[in-house]
């Protein structure tokens, strides 16, 4: 069973900086998708970032690109998320999540809609 844990989320002022942490274990394929998820309340679930551990590769939602960045150690036990230039529009919960055989495009865009495992989210508050 995939577990995943996060920790770094807080509150920051507008163009401040935060790190998130998603810790992953349990896989037993090699293929798979690890992202993040954010949820404010009355919107809709955005993927903000995913990263693939096949080859690597990564995604940003058109609201963070150039923002925010993913990564990973190797193996991708802890995947990353470090937010600059905050805004207040980035609050929201964050929420770290896991699907086999996704890439981090297909990931990201299925907003939400995967069969996979999710960590319990942590918050972030931006203030103007």
């Amino acid at each position: 069973e995939v577990q995943l844990v996060e920790s770094g989320g807080g509150l920051v002022q507008a163009g401040g900086s935060l790190r998130l942490s998603c810790a992953a274990s349990g896989f037993t394929f090699d293929d798979y998708a690890i992202g993040w998820f954010r949820q404010a309340p009355g919107k809709e679930r955005e993927g903000v970032s995913c990263i693939s551990s096949s080859d690597g590769s990564t995604y940003y939602a058109d609201s963070v690109k150039g923002r925010f960045t993913i990564s990973s150690d190797n193996p991708m036990n802890t995947v990353y998320l470090q937010m600059n230039s905050l805004k207040p529009e980035d609050t929201a919960v964050y929420h770290c999540a896991a699907a086999y055989y996704l890439n981090a495009q297909m990931l990201c865009e299925s907003e939400g809609d995967f069969f996979g495992s999710w960590g319990q989210g942590t918050q972030v508050t931006v203030s103007s």
